[in-house]
């Protein structure tokens, strides 16, 4: 299974988007994401909570 997300589900106008196998490595790369595309210093809990929600799982 692959774990996928686009990032304008939670920065609307964010083309950018991201697959991975694993969720931890997928919120990984959104993160780094995040504070190099968007300046998002620090992903609190509700961030990564919101993030985590638009995560969608597709047949790998």
């Amino acid at each position: 299974m692959k774990f996928s997300l686009a990032c304008g589900d939670v920065m609307p106008g964010c083309t950018s988007r991201f697959t991975s196998t694993s969720r931890e490595q997928l919120m990984a790369e959104v993160g780094a994401h995040a504070r190099a595309d968007h300046g998002v210093v620090d992903l609190d809990p509700q961030v990564v909570r919101t993030i985590d929600s638009k995560i969608v799982s597709v047949p790998a």
